[in-house]
């Protein structure tokens, strides 16, 4: 049974007893200020702190904006990781449109947080703001961010090893998914007048992809899982001790899709692309930093500096590379560039096949099946015509049948001229060797 003649504190009551609890508190704050030395005071508050840490099961861990003088790479990397996911307890997010960008991207905004989930483990993060005072220079405040990120104390060992290695994996991602790759060109005018780099960029605005491709298909394939197989081997790449770059060379005739197939690599890879044309002309840049430095100071850029910087300790630097040479004429290369190390896939760009046909049929006319295409496939066979050459006459209509019959009096047009060429070509063979004969004999004559 319940004694019902307790008297309960009214509310006035207890208003007033924390007010005074409160007024009590501060009076002994403010005399330990005054009379307790500092060093006391900290160790009171560190045993107090301490006190509480003990009896509870979270742990938080900071991570600064920076350390030091140094950018925080897993402040970077959770800001990025961070801006993918979604929490109830998150109502603000930053968006963000860089320079030469064309994806925005997400952050979280200042005091907020996010909630994780990660291997069933519950992680919150809190972005937290700051503003403190600067004593080297006049102004009044500097604004520091960190991140707290808490969790229950025996996920501690899983949180230092997994989940923060997930985090820069996937920040990694996210960063080649968000960028749009960009095109690198060397301005000669810069070369001669200024002492940073020459490199000029543009965004990569090619919308070549492996499904466009008019290349056969066995070869997009393995091409496809070649590039894959590499990216993914860094750590094998390491332990062989090679360094993380991969060569291709693109040879066949002009026309046959080799700028094309490298746009395809680097939207397939979501890679930069550094275009450096390999003449007869030397190329010269005052060179101040390491982003080129196969372009040193006063030295030419030639075939062989270029191999030096492919074999030699600057080879190691960096992240994956891919370099790529694309020639008309594979004949003529130099044999020490065809070598495995430095050209170690070697991808024939032939003339238009049956699948490369096919491909360019669906991307211009939209049709994979027409009865002209049996007789144009045939074509192909017998003739050398370029898929360049062919998706020039499939533009030329919109209505599907013309647009096939026109291609067919093309490469039927070629095939004549290619005859007509043949046939005289044999033809001054054969009076070349005539001509010959009469000479030997006549040689043979005035010896004897």
């Amino acid at each position: 049974m319940f004694d019902t003649n307790i008297q309960m504190p009214t509310a006035k009551t207890i208003i007033s007893t924390a007010t005074s609890a409160a007024a009590a508190a501060m009076l002994i704050r403010s005399i330990a200020r005054d009379y307790v030395p500092n060093e006391f005071q900290y160790y009171i508050s560190y045993k107090i702190r301490a006190l509480f840490a003990s009896f509870s099961s979270e742990v938080t861990i900071i991570i600064s904006e920076v350390d030091g003088m140094v950018r925080n790479q897993l402040f970077d990397a959770a800001d990025l990781y961070l801006g993918t996911k979604l929490s109830p307890l998150t109502h603000r997010f930053r968006a963000t449109l860089p320079m030469k960008e064309t994806n925005i991207l997400f952050f979280m905004d200042k005091n907020q947080e996010v909630i994780d989930i990660f291997n069933g483990v519950k992680l919150t993060w809190e972005k937290v703001t700051k503003q403190v005072k600067t004593k080297r220079s006049n102004k009044e405040n500097h604004e520091i961010q960190y991140y707290n990120l808490s969790f229950h104390k025996k996920h501690k060992d899983m949180v230092f090893t997994t989940y923060f290695h997930h985090i820069l994996e996937q920040a990694q991602v996210v960063k080649k998914q968000k960028r749009t790759p960009k095109l690198h060109t060397l301005d000669s005018e810069l070369m001669r007048r200024s002492r940073g780099t020459a490199w000029q960029s543009v965004n990569l605005d090619h919308p070549a992809n492996f499904g466009t491709s008019a290349m056969d298909t066995e070869m997009k394939k393995m091409i496809m899982e070649d590039l894959d197989r590499f990216v993914k081997r860094k750590d094998f790449y390491r332990k062989v001790g090679k360094a993380w770059k991969r060569g291709y060379l693109l040879f066949g005739p002009p026309g046959t899709g080799k700028s094309s197939l490298i746009a395809a690599m680097a939207n397939y890879l979501n890679f930069d692309i550094y275009d450096l044309e390999l003449t007869d002309k030397t190329i010269k840049e005052r060179q101040k930093n390491l982003q080129d430095p196969y372009l040193q100071q006063g030295n030419e850029v030639t075939l062989s500096g270029m191999l030096n910087f492919m074999d030699g300790l600057w080879s190691s630097c960096g992240d994956e590379r891919i370099i790529v040479f694309t020639t008309n004429h594979k004949d003529r290369l130099d044999p020490a560039l065809l070598r495995p190390g430095r050209m170690d896939l070697h991808i024939h760009m032939s003339y238009c096949t049956q699948s490369a046909l096919r491909t360019l049929s669906s991307n211009y006319l939209g049709i994979t099946e027409h009865p002209l295409l049996t007789e144009i496939e045939q074509q192909v066979q017998e003739t050398k015509v370029t898929p360049a050459e062919v998706a020039e006459q499939l533009m030329k209509s919109e209505n599907s049948e013309e647009a096939l019959k026109m291609l067919m009096n093309f490469i039927a047009e070629k095939k004549k001229s290619e005859d007509l060429r043949s046939t005289q070509q044999k033809a001054v063979a054969e009076v070349g060797s005539k001509e010959l004969e009469e000479e030997i004999k006549e040689s043979v004559q005035i010896l004897n």
